[in-house]
């Protein structure tokens, strides 16, 4: 049995340092072996940059090589559902960046295939695998039952031409941001009912905020809100109301820059902290623990289908169009 997994990576995206290269160094069981650019200088400047041995010119090139174990795919958002599923009919296991594919229908395709395939495809939502999400999951347990669950992510991204803001490649501020904060909402509250949304819009059909309110099964409700350019510049945070308490998260979605999980519960407060460990060093440890030793992981290919039903569902309550395949 191997005792590492050899990754290759399609493209030289911006988030492949911080999500791969780096984590790699101090996970002994992956090694990112090879990368592909569709510019051929781009991608060899990457691998000289980064110590990545192979280079290839095409990604298929690097499907082909029988020196890659695994692909991650950081590349835009309506690309993702092709490449996995090339990945997938290569013999590749794979870990893809969020959002898993274009929308829920790509998405079930892409989950319908990696049911078949006997590998492992993992969606790279890195802060469910830090002790920060296991532990507040945890929390929520002993709130009672259910008031309230919100979470929000609201960044600025100026750079209005940014890949993030184009419709062709299934870009906006819920695709890109939003997915968090509903994968989120899905991971303590249960799967929602999408009441109503309203978007604030850069372009014809592309969502730079986004709030949506939701309706779960049991009673309790839910409010999304994510944006890429709009008054709320820096919010990340979460929120649960419950019978006996609260737990209030700031920025749980990569708690390695700084976090703080405040709970009041029975009257009595506490906050607590975790360790600066990159999420994303926890997230490749289980792909490989996943990929060498068959360990179940939550960010599976069926999980994300949810994920994008309730991404779809706002969309359509906003009045805007779900994003498609590029």
């Amino acid at each position: 049995m191997a005792d590492h997994v050899r990754i290759g990576v399609l493209g030289a995206a911006r988030i492949v340092p911080a999500a791969v290269v780096r984590p790699a160094r101090d996970v002994a069981a992956v090694e990112v072996s090879a990368v592909a650019a569709r510019d051929g200088a781009r991608a060899r400047k990457f691998a000289d940059r980064f110590g990545i041995p192979r280079v290839h010119g095409t990604y298929e090139e690097l499907l082909d090589d029988p020196n890659v174990d695994a692909v991650y795919v950081p590349l835009p958002n309506g690309l993702h559902g092709k490449w996995t599923l090339a990945a997938l009919a290569a013999g590749k296991h794979v870990l893809c960046e969020k959002p898993f594919a274009a929308n829920a229908d790509e998405a079930a395709a892409v989950a319908e295939a990696a049911r078949g395939s006997g590998l492992v495809v993992m969606e790279a939502f890195h802060y469910r695998y830090h002790p920060l999400a296991s532990r507040l999951a945890e929390v929520v347990a002993e709130l009672g039952e259910l008031r309230h669950v919100e979470a929000r992510l609201c960044f600025p991204l100026p750079r209005f031409g940014d890949i993030r803001y184009s419709l062709e490649l299934a870009g906006g501020a819920l695709m890109d941001a939003g997915c968090y904060a509903v994968n989120l909402v899905r991971y303590l509250g249960g799967e929602p009912e999408v009441k109503s949304a309203r978007a604030l819009l850069k372009g014809d059909g592309v969502d730079r905020a986004m709030r949506a309110e939701l309706k779960f099964p049991a009673g309790h409700t839910g409010t999304v809100v994510t944006s890429m350019w709009s008054r709320s510049l820096l919010r990340i945070s979460a929120k649960v109301l419950g019978a006996n308490g609260e737990v209030r998260v700031f920025n749980p979605f990569a708690p390695q820059f700084g976090h703080r999980l405040a709970v009041k519960l029975n009257g009595h407060r506490r906050v607590e902290r975790f360790d600066r460990r990159p999420s994303y060093e926890y997230q490749l440890e289980a792909f490989a623990d996943a990929v060498l030793h068959g360990k179940p992981f939550p960010t599976t290919a069926d999980d994300a289908v949810a994920t994008l039903r309730v991404v779809d569902d706002v969309y359509r309550a906003a009045g805007l169009p779900v994003r498609q395949p590029t």
